[in-house]
């Protein structure tokens, strides 16, 4: 958003006052963040300001501490993996859903981005009751599937809207040099829609890296993720390491955005004509 020179009075008042009202926005927004973050520095055990001095201890407590540790690599395990299954199903389900026309198409893609829609604690509920009559209640393979189901939407949406500039007639010269559909796909399809199927799967992975509901209802004391260790530290025993661990999110948060980025700028220029 630029002022033209030749703006009048009128309209530089009101872009100026839309820059305020921009940048108030923002403030409140980040401001948060901007409180947390000092504090995860803070010498002292106590989350109070003034700092008491400029210490790295709560970081080492993160990094050092078997129970943070552990939730780490839990986050890490179920995160990964709950990506990878939700990449894999979000995409095929996307191919499907822009290459076929059928009827009640409208409500299967409606279905599939539900767990968007629905509450979060309904969702959870709902996966703590179906998992305890299959005995997939505090254990790995039941987080993972429930935090497939809820990236997998992301997949879903990013992927169709990639899908959207497509070329079909490429899929349609590959078939007809003698490449089968596999081949086509990975070739041919996979090549061109990648910025959207990493993005879909980045967007899964923090996801399932930031979720704490489902693994509230679901998960067993050997699942604890971060977001569930920071989540009982708060009731337990605030410390600041639960704000140096805020702070490791916000770090991660901005390396993924950043990687989206770069990745919405790379299919920008993929779709640009030459």
């Amino acid at each position: 958003m630029k002022l033209q020179p030749y703006a009048t009075f009128g309209q530089k008042v009101w872009f100026y006052t839309f820059l305020g009202i921009a940048g108030g926005g923002l403030l409140f927004l980040v401001l948060p963040i901007l409180v947390i973050m000092p504090l995860s520095f803070n010498g002292s055990s106590f989350l109070s300001y003034p700092l008491d001095g400029f210490s790295l201890r709560w970081y080492a407590e993160v990094f050092q501490s078997e129970v943070w540790v552990r939730a780490i690599k839990n986050s890490l395990i179920i995160g990964s993996a709950s990506a990878f299954l939700a990449t894999v199903l979000g995409t095929m389900a996307a191919m499907g859903l822009t290459q076929a026309n059928f009827r009640g198409k409208g409500a299967v893609n409606a279905l599939l981005v539900s767990p968007m829609i629905v509450p979060i604690v309904i969702s959870a509920l709902g996966l703590y009751f179906f998992f305890a009559e299959i005995g997939l209640n505090a254990t790995y393979t039941g987080l993972i599937l429930a935090h497939t189901a809820l990236g997998a939407p992301f997949v879903v949406i990013t992927v169709t809207a990639t899908l959207q500039g497509f070329d079909n007639t490429l899929m349609r010269a590959a078939s007809s040099l003698g490449a089968n559909p596999v081949k086509v796909f990975f070739a041919v399809v996979l090549p061109l829609i990648l910025p959207g199927v990493v993005s879909g799967a980045l967007f899964a992975f923090a996801t399932s890296f930031d979720e704490v509901v489902v693994v509230l209802f679901s998960a067993g004391p050997e699942q604890r993720t971060l977001p569930r260790q920071m989540f009982d530290g708060i009731k337990e025993n605030i410390t600041p390491a639960i704000m140096a661990a805020a702070t490791l999110l916000i770090a991660f948060a901005l390396a993924l955005l950043s990687v989206l980025e770069y990745l919405r700028r790379r299919s920008e220029k993929l779709n640009s004509p030459s």
